[in-house]
């Protein structure tokens, strides 16, 4: 098995380095894996990623660097698809550290579920652990709000380069925040393609912790997801990517009723969550903050869709 990894990445460099290092350092069987390589795929970074790549070259021995115009996730992995020597494709983001056996968790997977399905028509998932601890990122317990009911989502998932080749890979026409790789897994379902949990392969997504200033950035993207969503939703137009979008009335509902028609919003609502960061509890906050957050994606999903009517 060669695998190749592929990373999008754009201005993340101290987390990036983390990154990479840790896919450095990996042991596994060469019995399964053959060799495996690093598709790094800048996406036009200003903060200089390319340097230190130049710089540290000798010591990461299993990256390939490609650069691209900021053109977004989707079209980025297209070219670390097209780039990768690899058979089998593994996508991770350039802001998760996983653990030494990462590449040895998934191989074995993969080889145990062809073994039992008599095919490569799977995928496997692995567990991806949010932490805010820069430093020490592998250190972070499971917790409940790291569980993840998607099919098929990049944060850390192995796949055979010929399924993503026939599914047509990425759509580039998802050029703003979400939902790209969920696409792709509606057009992978329709093959037949398993799931295979893989818990075993853990990657650590690190993200700063939260705080007032974050809010503008996350209210953005929280209106391309909606943006984005409609366009899922006109490539497939079915319910299940309704609820998906959070494009149904009770979605409209739930969160109107929660955020008291947006009146609970990032101004209304910034005491009490400048108060909880005080007191330690960023996490807190932050899911306290998605009741105002989802009420600005279910707003930009209908005004989006507004627009195509």
């Amino acid at each position: 098995m060669y695998i190749s990894i592929v990373i999008p990445t754009y201005n993340r460099l101290p987390i990036l380095q983390k990154c990479l290092i840790a896919l450095e350092n990996q042991q596994f069987s060469h019995n399964l894996i053959s060799q495996y390589e690093i598709v790094l795929i800048d996406d036009g970074s200003t903060d200089q990623t390319l340097t230190w790549l130049a710089t540290n070259q000798p010591q990461l021995t299993h990256v390939k660097t490609f650069q691209q115009d900021h053109q977004g996730a989707a079209a980025a992995r297209n070219l670390g698809i097209k780039k990768a020597e690899g058979d089998t494709i593994i996508f991770i983001d350039s802001d998760l550290v996983v653990t030494e056996n990462f590449l040895q968790a998934h191989s074995n997977a993969l080889v145990r579920g062809r073994n039992k399905f008599g095919s490569d028509s799977l995928f496997t998932y692995g567990a991806v652990i949010n932490t805010c601890d820069f430093d020490n990122p592998t250190s972070e317990p499971y917790k409940i709000t790291d569980f993840s009911a998607a099919y098929f989502a990049t944060g850390n998932v192995a796949i055979s380069k010929y399924w993503l080749e026939k599914a047509g890979m990425f759509d580039t026409q998802f050029q703003l925040y979400g939902w790209e790789d969920l696409e792709l897994g509606v057009r992978l379902k329709k093959f037949g393609l398993k799931l295979i949990k893989c818990p075993e392969a853990v990657g650590y997504h690190w993200h700063p912790p939260f705080n007032i200033e974050q809010i503008p950035n996350l209210i953005d993207k929280e209106i391309q997801r909606g943006r984005m969503g409609v366009i899922f939703y006109q490539k497939h137009p079915t319910f299940s990517v309704r609820m998906m979008i959070q494009m149904t009335i009770l979605h409209r509902i739930l969160w109107s009723v929660l955020s008291l028609g947006g009146l609970l919003n990032e101004k209304t609502m910034q005491p009490l969550l400048q108060w909880l960061i005080n007191q330690g509890k960023p996490q807190l906050a932050l899911e306290i903050a998605r009741i105002f957050l989802n009420w600005y994606n279910v707003q930009g999903v209908y005004s989006a869709y507004k627009e195509l009517l």
